[in-house]
């Protein structure tokens, strides 16, 4: 771990009339847009009803906006920038891999960066207690859908994957988790492969179950339909456990063919009343039922207000502002610890579902298996 220099939420305290946060979110393409969108309505929404509730300390909260556009070097970049601003602390960004150089430049700047939604288990090489980060580790969500695959009587699994850490490292956990208890897991490289060569892969492996580790739309929307309109694969079941299939432009681009696409949600069964309550207020600023992503926004945000409160009264916490938050969030309580092979301070575990678009109504959701 670095030997950072003292705080910058001290400086992000110690001038001008706001406390600042630095915000990492995907706003342009090649990023996921969709996804930044619900993130950022997230953080907004948290920081009006903060700086409704008094602020900090009687100050505003102020957010500072950075699009990441999922380039690692340009989260980077902006990390050094917000720093050098005097940020109170870091939080966002959905992309793992724009998450981690963004989290190596925390560490090595000393600024507190909260990572709201990317899994990655390795987001920092080494550990650190300048990260934390709400969204489960990728090999806990993973397991989960992957026991949801051997419950559902999938044992032939084929994966539709692009080269990236992100989706090899799914790829392991599902490989590791289903090995010993009768899967296998095929992958299907879509740098060699057209959507039709996928059907004939897929026949030829007799495979029952084809998962999305691809970008979204392309080049997940052209295999998904050539897949729906080969009648040899009329019982294949496709899913995308990264959530592709949750978001609107997804049934607006697939229409019939969105449906039963089972993906990970970070949502519990039912909201609590501050849960509800942000739900709505989150329908009215999107537009659109606010996805889990959203709900991390306005969660990130919560935690960051909680620690910034609190440093008056333990300027102690400077090098370590995580190990006593334990605050009530949309999803339940908040709290972080170390756990064994993540190197950051981790909320363990947000709830998780395995969802789909329900045939009979695809604008609602129905849940399939719950970790």
């Amino acid at each position: 771990m670095t030997t950072p220099p003292p705080s910058p939420l001290a400086a992000g305290r110690s001038d001008g009339a706001s406390v600042r946060i630095g915000a990492l979110v995907p706003l342009s393409r090649p990023g996921w847009v969709e996804a930044g969108h619900h993130l950022l309505a997230g953080l907004e929404l948290a920081v009006h009803e903060v700086n409704g509730a008094g602020g900090i300390a009687g100050r505003p909260l102020e957010l500072l906006v950075r699009d990441t556009a999922a380039d690692p070097q340009k989260a980077a970049a902006a990390v050094d920038e917000l720093a050098g601003l005097g940020v109170a602390a870091l939080a966002g960004e959905y992309h793992s891999v724009v998450a981690r150089a963004a989290a190596a430049r925390a560490d090595a700047l000393g600024v507190p960066f909260l990572c709201s939604s990317a899994v990655l288990d390795a987001l920092t090489e080494q550990p650190t207690e300048w990260v934390a980060r709400l969204a489960p580790a990728q090999s806990h969500g993973w397991r989960i859908y992957a026991d949801f695959l051997l419950g559902a009587g999938h044992r032939r699994i084929a994966v539709a994957t692009q080269s990236s850490v992100y989706w090899a490292s799914g790829t392991r956990v599902l490989r590791e988790y289903l090995a010993p208890r009768g899967g296998s897991v095929v992958e299907l490289d879509m740098t060699a492969l057209s959507p039709a060569a996928v059907c004939e892969a897929l026949v030829d492996r007799r495979a029952t179950a084809l998962l999305l580790l691809v970008g979204h739309p392309e080049p997940a929307v052209p295999i998904v339909r050539a897949v729906r309109r080969d009648r040899r694969l009329a019982e294949i079941m496709i899913g995308a456990p990264a959530g592709q299939s949750e978001f609107p432009a997804w049934a607006r681009l697939l229409g019939g063919d969105s449906v039963a696409v089972p993906f990970l949600r970070y949502l519990p069964d039912r909201l609590g009343p501050l849960g509800e309550r942000v739900e709505a207020a989150l329908r009215v600023r999107l537009g659109v039922a606010p996805s889990f992503v959203a709900f991390e926004g306005y969660d990130t945000v919560v935690v960051l207000a909680d620690v910034l409160r609190s440093r008056g009264a333990d300027e102690t916490r400077a090098a370590d502002p995580w190990t006593r938050v334990a605050v009530e969030g949309t999803r339940g309580l908040i709290r972080f610890s170390r756990v064994p092979g993540i190197g950051v301070r981790q909320w363990a575990w947000a709830p998780t579902q395995v969802v789909d678009r329900d045939p009979a109504r695809p604008d609602r959701f129905r849940v399939l298996h719950t970790g």
